[in-house]
């Protein structure tokens, strides 16, 4: 053997050693691969019955909302109709009863007028 085979060997072997050093964190990232790669299908599988019940969900929301918009709408139609009502009776009721007011407070006050003032003690 000559100097440049024992070179060529040294210079070899070197190559496979540093060929080792670098396999040794390819192979460890291969299996962090592997490792995403069966946690997403693991999160997959899992994915599916959470939008079923998301899915349900969203469903029974739909359909409360659906009765709190009618029990809106006649808390809405039952406020116009007490509205109404009051409109009537302060109509019907509360002119004759102003009426009245209006009356009493001249009769008092026409008595008031023929009684002497009060006197003060001093």
């Amino acid at each position: 053997m000559s100097a440049g085979d024992i070179a060529g060997l040294i210079a070899a072997a070197v190559f496979a050693v540093l060929v080792a050093f670098l396999a040794i964190p390819l192979i460890k990232l291969g299996r962090v691969f592997d490792e995403t790669t069966t946690a997403i299908h693991e999160m997959s599988e899992g994915i599916a019955p959470l939008l079923e019940e998301s899915t349900t969900t969203i469903k029974e929301t739909n359909r409360q909302l659906a009765r709190v918009d009618t029990i809106t709408s006649n808390v809405a139609e039952v406020t116009g109709n007490v509205s109404a009502l009051v409109a009537l009776f302060a109509a019907t009721v509360g002119g004759p009863l102003i009426k009245l007011a209006g009356f009493s407070a001249g009769v008092r006050a026409v008595f008031q007028a023929g009684k002497p003032a009060p006197r003060r003690r001093s």
